[in-house]
């Protein structure tokens, strides 16, 4: 008989607005389940703005405390379905709860990675197209984002191809392929010319591999996932001198103290379980609370896979130094001129389960917009299709990259030739990383 999904995730609403919702997990534990937990909230586009986790090693109780963006519209139901969705399998016998082990979960989840499917379309490109069009349909339908590519014809027709998975699992059906197609047809009117659906074949995601070269300043710049202790020893960041990541091993006999204060940001708490969860360090017991000053209190009670607290010296400084980094720098954003081309690249780690950070394209798609920043629609610098039949000029790419021995997600969107008369460089490099930081 199985444990009722109503006891697993109760989601309380705000009663009056502007109060937030109240999230609460009741379910057997898992490494990396406050990660997998935190980037569904994040998915839904919710800020957690307190949070209580504790646990037995057995069995786990989470409450969030989340709050969403002005004037969204959150869909509660499906953001419950999906929470469960992460929490491990429960089942009851003779009035005891039963747990599947920890290892079983976590094989069964790798080997039920989603199918991923190849959506392209071929329509006339205007102002805002890739935002408030394309990428908002694909989020509200749960069609994730894996890779991209986007390209004009000379003519102004814009030809996409968007490697996508489904988080219903239903995007080999012939009915959520048509409703996915009658959406997007519903939002760019008779501009679209037409949409097919089909499984990325081998030789179809060989042919839209993301390039291989970038700029050799960008990847030594972009890609650290450590920060380097110059940096943080400088006072007089504004950013390094608010940010504190501490661990103590005095304050509890059988756990790690980890403590952090710093400013706030949109995905916080996601990037600190992401963090631990990559370094394989399970939290016992934790209190997160962001402050009406935009800053964060995070107290962590942890301990390592064995059981043992984190005695060596070494790691405490890798972990406290990678958590440093993820929290001043959890994206990286940058405007870079390659030839005659001028370039919007934004970068993140990918976790070492494979999954990326939600919504990040429909982030930079926003910002540019907001700005009247239109990505490039010029006709000169072209790219030969066979399968196509045309001549593709490539505006945007989504891809992967492993760089230092870690695989990185890069955004990579070719502005158009005008772009400064409405923004500078470093306007864009703003907007966007506060876009991206929930910070707009």
């Amino acid at each position: 008989m199985g444990f009722p999904c109503e006891d697993v995730v109760v989601i309380r609403e705000a009663e009056a607005a502007g109060e937030p919702a109240e999230i609460t997990v009741s379910c057997p534990d898992k490494t990396g389940l406050g990660c997998d937990l935190c980037r569904v909230i994040l998915f839904f586009g919710l800020s957690i703005v307190r949070g209580d986790v504790s646990t037995d090693g057995k069995w786990c109780y989470i409450v969030f405390w989340v709050v969403g963006r002005r004037g969204s519209s959150i869909r509660w139901g499906l953001l419950k379905k999906r929470l469960l969705g992460v929490c491990p399998a429960v089942t009851a016998a003779s009035g005891l709860y039963a747990f599947y082990h920890r290892q079983q979960q976590e094989m069964l989840a790798m080997e039920q990675q989603p199918q991923v499917f190849l959506l392209k379309f071929c329509c006339f490109d205007r102002m805002g197209l890739l935002h408030a069009d394309v990428t908002q349909v694909l989020c509200e339908l749960e069609l994730t984002i894996r890779r991209v590519k986007v390209s004009t014809t000379p003519d102004g027709r814009v030809m996409d191809l968007f490697f996508i998975t489904d988080a219903r699992e239903l995007l080999h059906t012939k009915w959520r392929k048509d409703e996915t197609c009658d959406q997007l047809r519903t939002a760019l009117g008779e501009s679209m010319m037409n949409c097919d659906i089909e499984p990325a074949s081998a030789e179809i995601a060989a042919y839209l591999q993301a390039s291989p070269f970038l700029p050799p300043p960008i990847t030594e710049e972009m890609f650290i996932l450590e920060l380097p202790e110059e940096l943080h020893s400088n006072s007089s960041n504004f950013s390094t001198k608010n940010l504190s990541v501490t661990v103590d091993n005095s304050l509890s006999r059988g756990h790690t103290l980890i403590q952090i204060i710093c400013p706030d940001h949109k995905g916080i708490l996601y990037d600190i379980m992401r963090t631990l969860k990559d370094y394989s360090i399970q939290i016992s017991y934790g209190r997160f609370y962001s402050t009406q000053n935009g800053s964060c209190e995070v107290d962590l009670f942890v301990i390592q896979m064995d059981g043992k607290k984190i005695f060596d010296l070494n790691k405490q400084m890798s972990l406290c130094s990678r958590l440093r980094m993820e929290l001043l720098r959890p994206l990286r954003v940058a405007v870079v001129s390659r030839g005659p081309d001028t370039e919007l690249l934004v970068t993140n780690p990918v976790e070492l389960s494979g999954k990326g950070r939600p919504l990040v394209f429909y982030d930079i798609t926003l910002a540019l917009k907001m700005l009247n920043i239109r990505i490039f629609l010029g006709g000169d610098r072209l790219h030969e299709s066979k399968d196509w039949g045309l001549k593709l000029c490539l505006k945007a790419e989504i891809g992967r990259h492993v760089i230092g021995g870690r695989e990185w997600e890069v955004y990579r969107i070719l502005l158009n030739d005008d772009f400064d008369s409405a923004a500078s460089k470093d306007k864009i490099v703003d907007s966007v990383t506060k876009m991206l930081m929930g910070w707009e």
